[in-house]
């Protein structure tokens, strides 16, 4: 063939990509909007037709004699072509990006440790299966094998390997599952949590073995669309209450400083049948500010969660200001992701608990 049909087809493909680059013109993605039907297990697997995905873990280890621990292993898929455009027949070719992140909050050393691993899919270094759960990224994983969730990560200093067992059904957040971040056609993502596992396993330390036990929280999400250029980031809040209750929240902030109305949350009762909290239904105040002093970002800190509704007021602190992750080697996203202690009321009754919060945007403005 001749150099002015590829000049023709290389042209349509550029255009092709540039259209889609554009916001709400996700040309080959397929995109989060009503009316999904979920399955399950399939659904716990990887969605390569969508740009990104993600699934999250963090949890609170106990271990003798007096020892807590919290933990964050996220595994995150990134497609970085459009479905259906690429023109590399390479076996070599690989259209995903695999990138994750793990984190220690050691309480007791005052002490936080993460890392963070980058690969495409290609030879299997590392990947996520489609119709079941399995995601790995070189030696760290996630896997689930009947009701149980495997994980495994280790970082200098820290191994860690888990069994998690859910105590209460998934739970879908938003509308049926569509967890909207904005008013474009598409600006939302599916997204659904475990909120109690029982997690044990072993934490391996430069101080020796522990035998560790307590509670974890997974959520998976998958969608096509970024925040709008209106829009910086998010603080999102989860917390497990001794009363078997748990909170997720969530405040995207926009550029002049106001809440978008995208901001939601969920409230998950003892039963786990779980209630949607739209943006007016609670508030969050932040009483305190931390400054990083590796990427000068300054961070809020020390919360009170109110939710009205039902006679819920929370303080949330943080057991080490210094939790922030600054993945240039991975997402090139700088954020606070840390371990909070959890103390408050619910209608009426003294109530405690343990929580993590995620900020993002602070440093700079979120893009994926």
């Amino acid at each position: 063939m001749n150099k002015s049909f590829w000049f023709l087809v290389g042209s349509l493909v550029g255009v092709a990509l540039w259209l889609a680059a554009g916001e709400g013109a996700l040309l080959g993605f397929q995109q989060a909007v009503p009316g999904y039907r979920w399955e399950f297990p399939r659904d716990h697997g990887a969605h390569p037709g969508f740009q990104t995905e993600w699934w999250y873990y963090t949890g609170h280890l106990h271990a003798a004699p007096g020892r807590t621990f919290g933990y964050q292993l996220t595994f995150f898929r990134h497609r970085l072509d459009r479905p259906g455009l690429s023109l590399n027949p390479s076996q070599w070719f690989a259209d995903q990006l695999y990138l994750a992140h793990m984190a220690i909050t050691d309480e007791a050393r005052q002490r936080f440790v993460y890392g963070e691993k980058r690969n495409r899919a290609a030879l299997g270094v590392a990947g996520a299966a489609e119709g079941r759960y399995h995601v790995w990224n070189e030696d760290w994983l996630a896997q689930r094998l009947g009701r149980h969730h495997f994980l495994q990560g280790a970082i200098p200093g820290y191994e860690l390997r888990l069994v998690l067992t859910p105590l209460k059904p998934l739970v879908l957040h938003g509308e049926g599952g569509l967890s909207r971040k904005g008013a474009g056609k598409g600006q939302a993502s599916y997204y659904y949590s475990f909120t109690r596992l029982y997690t044990e396993g072993v934490l391996r330390t430069e101080e020796g073995v522990f035998d560790v036990s307590g509670l974890s929280w997974m959520d998976h999400e998958f969608g096509s669309t970024q925040l709008s250029e209106e829009q910086v980031g998010w603080d999102w809040f989860s917390v497990q209450l001794d009363n078997h209750h748990e909170l997720m929240l969530y405040h995207i902030r926009r550029r002049d400083g106001s809440l978008d109305a995208a901001s939601s949350g969920t409230l998950v009762r003892p039963d786990g049948s779980a209630v949607p909290l739209r943006r007016d239904d609670f508030r969050v105040e932040a009483h305190e500010r931390w400054r990083s002093p590796k990427s000068g970002a300054v961070y809020p800190q020390r919360w009170t969660l109110y939710v009205p509704r039902f006679d819920v007021v929370l303080h949330l602190e943080p057991v080490l200001a210094e939790q922030e992750l600054i993945t240039d080697s991975s997402t090139l996203i700088t954020y606070w992701e840390g371990r909070v202690r959890v103390r408050g009321r619910f209608q009426g009754q003294e109530t405690q608990g343990a929580g993590y919060v995620e900020l993002t945007g602070y440093a700079h403005p979120v893009r994926l």
